[in-house]
């Protein structure tokens, strides 16, 4: 499947979430999930989101659901899913944060337990630098769920990557592309893009290549190096 591609249907999505909170909750009453669906999805919905929308939420899940078994709990990445860019105005940089605090204040009052709220709340924090340590399995898994769409087909990628431009087009062009060109410099500077096993041997390879390509574009770059290669 492309990473980047993902049938939203609204109503899927809420019977997802309702699954999800009622496997979190393992039998205990609670607030009716559908609310709390509703909400997300409005969130999700915004209109200044181009990338970061139901699409995207729904490709996470979907990879999430494929990444699973290497999950130490599966449904606690599952919630961070959900939340990890509920909060998203892109000319903000404290996303993430608000998001982990409102997947702690709307857990706590749904239901789930301490232990598993503050999970979900560590890991969609862990979405600000997609770097889990060695041994992290659920930071690894929605980590690599985030970044799949990085390994994309070509195409795929270029609808990705114009998307993002469009969160951005406050911005100038000048300034885009130096930030932009930044983040690629970041992630292709990481040992390892992707920690489960399934996104080394499926992703890394494309995903590189993929943002090597956008680099040289952004910057005009004769050449880029390749991993243990000198410029």
């Amino acid at each position: 499947m492309d990473p980047t591609r993902a049938d939203a249907d609204p109503a899927a999505l809420r019977a997802r979430w309702h699954d999800t909170l009622a496997a979190a909750r393992h039998g205990r009453p609670g607030p009716d999930p559908l609310p709390y669906a509703d909400q997300l999805l409005e969130r999700w919905s915004e209109p200044q989101r181009r990338y970061h929308t139901l699409a995207h939420l729904t490709a996470v899940l979907d990879h999430v659901d494929t990444l699973a078994a290497y999950a130490d709990d599966p449904g606690a990445v599952r919630l961070a899913a959900w939340f990890h860019d509920a909060v998203y105005l892109p000319e903000r940089s404290e996303n993430e944060e608000r998001s982990a605090r409102l997947a702690e204040r709307a857990l706590s009052e749904a239901g789930v337990d301490a232990a598993v709220t503050a999970e979900v709340a560590r890991l969609v924090r862990l979405t600000v630098s997609h770097a889990p340590a060695d041994g992290d399995a659920n930071g690894a898994v929605l980590c690599d769920a985030d970044l799949a769409v990085l390994a994309g087909t070509p195409e795929g990628y270029a609808v990705y990557a114009d998307a993002v431009r469009e969160e951005y087009a406050f911005v100038p062009d000048d300034a885009f592309r130096a930030g932009r060109a930044a983040v690629l410099r970041g992630l292709l500077g990481l040992e390892r893009l992707y920690r489960t096993p399934y996104g080394r041997e499926r992703w890394e390879e494309r995903a590189r290549r993929n943002m090597a390509a956008e680099l040289e574009r952004l910057t005009g770059a004769e050449r880029l190096a390749g991993p243990g290669e000198q410029v």
